[in-house]
């Protein structure tokens, strides 16, 4: 891995009772795994849940010191109270990577789908299995672990592209002067 362009990328699969987060470090071709889990949300009412979901992101940022944050959009589903509650699960998870001044970035499911496994209808297990491979992870990943190292996987992934179309369009005289 090219440790000089390398990024520590914080993904989040927001949710009001589980919320998945992926730490990779990335050159936006290699892709390293660090740390990812569930954060189990347990409390009786929406407002305690949200409070945990801010302090347990603020607390994965304080011990992993990801550079950027990228995040699920929601997408509105069939029930307007899921939704609803989806939504202010992403706004906990945004303002704790907000007040830790990190950028953050977001990524529809179908966008993440493409990058990760090549299609936007991907079934999940096709996410998880490409996560896998991707990150040559031996154990097993929860369901909302695997998402949000596949949101980690679509930022590095653009990233990476973003700098190769940046550094081929300078000039020639920018890129031997400060290398």
């Amino acid at each position: 891995m090219n440790l000089k362009s390398q990024v520590r990328i914080l993904g989040i699969d927001p949710g009001s009772i589980v919320t998945g987060y992926g730490i990779i470090d990335s050159d936006g071709t290699h892709n390293l795994h660090v740390a990812s889990g569930p954060l189990r949300v347990k409390a009786e009412t929406l407002p305690e849940r949200l409070k945990l979901i801010f302090e347990g992101i603020t607390g994965v940022i304080l011990k992993y010191h990801p550079e950027v944050v990228a995040i699920e959009k929601v997408f509105m589903n069939r029930n307007a109270d899921s939704a609803l509650k989806l939504g202010q699960a992403r706004g906990a998870a945004i303002s704790a990577a907000v007040m830790q001044d990190l950028p953050v970035s977001e990524y529809t499911p179908r966008h993440i789908k493409q990058a990760v496994v090549g299609k936007g209808a991907a079934a999940k297990e096709q996410v998880q299995h490409m996560v896998k491979i991707l990150l040559n992870y031996q154990g097993e990943l929860q369901s909302d672990e695997a998402d949000a190292l596949a949101v980690a996987l679509s930022h590095g992934h653009i990233g990476g592209t973003l700098d190769r179309i940046t550094e081929a369009s300078r000039p020639t005289a920018y890129k031997r002067k400060h290398r």
